[in-house]
């Protein structure tokens, strides 16, 4: 969720990976594996983000409700891919509960 809420304020702010990756001083290579939640950023790197974001710390951990269908398919489509088999077979069982209620 972090990596996808920095994606979601560099782009609010207009910047590429590339743009700011540069600005943090770190490859677009590693920014894009923190956006994609294959890396897990330090709190250092956090704050590097969040003044390269020119945002408070605390922005990049306040979750937006995303209101369009197609992002939130989009990002459940996103955290299934990263699931393994027993993270799937727990998301099964609470989406059931959520959706055949």
């Amino acid at each position: 969720m972090i990596g996808i809420r920095i994606a979601e304020i560099r782009k609010q702010k207009g910047l590429t990976q590339e743009a700011l990756a540069g600005k943090m001083e770190v490859s677009p290579k590693y920014l894009s594996s923190i956006e994609r939640g294959k890396e897990n950023p330090t709190l250092n790197m956090l704050i590097n983000l969040a003044d390269s974001l020119e945002v408070d710390l605390e922005q990049i951990f306040t979750f937006i409700q995303i209101e369009d269908p197609k992002r939130r398919k989009a990002l459940l489509d996103s955290l299934l891919k990263k699931a393994d088999d027993e993270q799937l077979k727990l998301a099964v069982k609470m989406l059931k509960v959520v959706i055949e209620k």
